[in-house]
């Protein structure tokens, strides 16, 4: 009996927030040393991709000689269009992965299979909370199941790596500990929820630019260590949590905006047991005892950012549904 073949593959994909980033240094390659623990929070962005055409003949493209792309999304004009844009650099990556050559002329692409992208943006662009990286990720994992070309997560890890630090953790999703670059994670058992209240500025923040203000602050190594945090996380200690959320570049990102460290007041005024910036900026995170709480936080700072919400931590990794096309 021959088997449906997959037109549709939706992913949903969270966003993250650092629990503990220290820097340790400058690299030879010029990248920077991180520890950092990372855990994914309920705020959402959706990858869909379909295949059209003939889904019964060679779905996989390593079996085609071309593969038309295109992508559609809802982020406004803060999401490139072009390769800038992390969903293009996985798809293309993916289709070198699996020797689809990509030096086409347009009339050979005319002729090709089209897979066809659209993305549903929730998560804040240029916040540190990921979002390129989680939709990259989503697109490794829905091309992969889309096309047939059964890698899986731990295959595509590498290929996810090339495109951006937190890329390989959104694949899983969770909570983890990185160390390298970012690209390098382990799992971290995390025991119960916790309640954050998500702060985003009007404008984005250069991960590269709070980096290069890290350098020019010229801080030195980190030293502190992430031991707290991961207790906190195993045993779901919210006030211990509380006390060791730590986030080197938080000083980096505020002489950049110093409007932040007014932000982060305004949260610990509302009642926040914890205010921090998110990984590179400038959303601002604030731990909350509990949901209740949150929600009242969010309400007395509603007027102090641009969107303020309430999320739940941690949430999962990837979520994939896919349609199918059954044969005649």
């Amino acid at each position: 009996m021959e088997e449906s073949a997959v037109v549709e593959v939706r992913v949903r994909v969270p966003a993250k927030v650092n629990l503990f980033l220290a820097v340790r240094g400058v690299r030879d390659d010029g990248y920077h040393e991180l520890a950092t623990v990372l855990q994914t929070v309920d705020l959402h962005d959706e990858v869909t991709a379909r295949l059209l055409g003939t889904p019964w003949a060679m779905q996989h493209p390593a079996a085609r000689k071309l593969m038309q792309l295109s992508l559609a999304h809802d982020g406004g004009a803060a999401v490139p269009d072009d390769d800038d844009n992390l969903v293009l650099r996985a798809a293309h990556g993916l289709l070198e992965e699996l020797c689809v050559p990509s030096d086409a002329t347009p009339e050979e692409l005319e002729r090709a299979p089209r897979t066809e992208l659209s993305l549903a943006k929730r998560i804040p662009v240029a916040a540190g909370m990921a979002g390129g990286s989680a939709d990259a990720a989503a697109t490794l994992l829905a091309l992969d199941r889309l096309w047939g070309a059964g890698l899986g997560p731990d295959a595509l890890r590498p290929l996810a790596a090339d495109i951006g630090a937190d890329v390989p953790f959104c694949l899983a999703g969770g909570t983890a500990l990185a160390t390298g670059t970012g690209t390098d994670t382990a799992r971290v058992l995390s025991r119960g929820d916790f309640h954050w209240v998500v702060g985003v500025s009007g404008e984005g923040l250069s991960t590269p630019a709070v980096y290069a203000a890290y350098d020019d602050l010229d801080l030195g190594p980190s030293v502190i260590e992430p031991d707290i945090v991961l207790q906190a996380v195993r045993s779901g200690d919210v006030d211990l949590l509380a006390g060791a959320l730590h986030n080197d570049l938080e000083t980096a990102a505020i002489a950049l905006r110093p409007a932040l460290a007014d932000r982060l007041e305004d949260m610990y005024e509302a009642g926040a047991l914890r205010a921090i910036v998110s990984g590179s900026g400038p959303t601002v995170v604030a731990l909350a005892p509990d949901e209740h709480a949150a929600r009242e936080i969010a309400e007395r700072v509603g007027d102090r950012f641009a969107q303020v919400c309430v999320v739940r931590s941690p949430a999962g990794g990837p979520r994939l549904a896919e349609r199918t096309l059954q044969p005649a």
